[in-house]
């Protein structure tokens, strides 16, 4: 447990020193821990230590891992790609899903709703370096995908996630981070109803501090949290 709590206090730490580098509050900065392939206990561990908000991968493994951790107050966020097929059990599990990349898969969310009026807040997450790996929407798609969601009554455009290409060099991130918020600026100047750009979500163990500078509002940190996986 002492590990774990030291290490969750040095994310904060890293988190306050870069917010202060640009003149931003580090509660405006929510950090997700990033969960997957971590067992309910250890979780469990990291909630103590006063995390509360996760994120998951994938749905199987959420619903796998749900059922142990019924009695704790957390947030549950969606980071990995979403199949249309999965729609309703993520609906069901996780309060946030980050990974909404096309209308198909938005429509089939909102499709499974419980009612119109419950609104599940999403972000759209787009693919700005183009790896044909990766899911995500490409950016000239964007504001079109923000203003097909606009439309549907159980769903929330709360902003963008981005997983930009690899680097050991953090700050060759910076260019990625900082498009992301150029493109949700676009997306806002809309004035689309049901969709705000108040989040974006990038960030991670080895370069959120970088996307901090360039506006992160949800960090998503698994390694410096619970480190390496085997």
């Amino acid at each position: 447990m002492g590990d774990l709590a030291d290490r969750v206090a040095k994310v904060h730490e890293r988190i306050s020193a870069a917010c202060r580098r640009v003149g931003r509050r580090p509660e405006d900065v929510k950090l997700i821990a990033i969960s997957k392939t971590v067992p309910p206990e250890r979780i469990r561990q990291a909630y103590e230590a006063g995390l509360r908000d996760f994120g998951e991968n994938r749905v199987q493994e959420a619903e796998a891992k749900r059922p142990a951790l019924s009695d704790l107050a957390v947030t549950w966020h969606l980071v990995g790609h979403l199949q249309t097929n999965k729609a309703k059990p993520a609906r069901d599990l996780f309060h946030w899903i980050h990974s909404v990349d096309s209308q198909r898969l938005a429509e089939k969310l909102d499709k499974v709703g419980a009612r119109p009026g419950d609104r599940l807040p999403v972000l759209l997450e787009v693919n700005l370096g183009e790896e044909a790996a990766k899911s995500g929407a490409r950016q000239d798609e964007v504001p079109r995908l923000a203003e097909a969601l606009s439309r549907l009554e159980t769903l929330e455009v709360r902003g963008l996630m981005v997983m930009p290409p690899f680097f050991d060099d953090a700050e060759r991130t910076r260019p990625y981070f900082r498009r992301l918020r150029e493109l949700a600026g676009d997306v806002a100047a809309k004035n689309l109803p049901g969709v705000s750009m108040q989040e974006l979500s990038m960030g991670m163990s080895h370069d959120f501090e970088v996307a901090i500078e360039e506006g992160a509002t949800m960090v998503r940190v698994g390694t410096a949290i619970f480190g390496p996986r085997s």
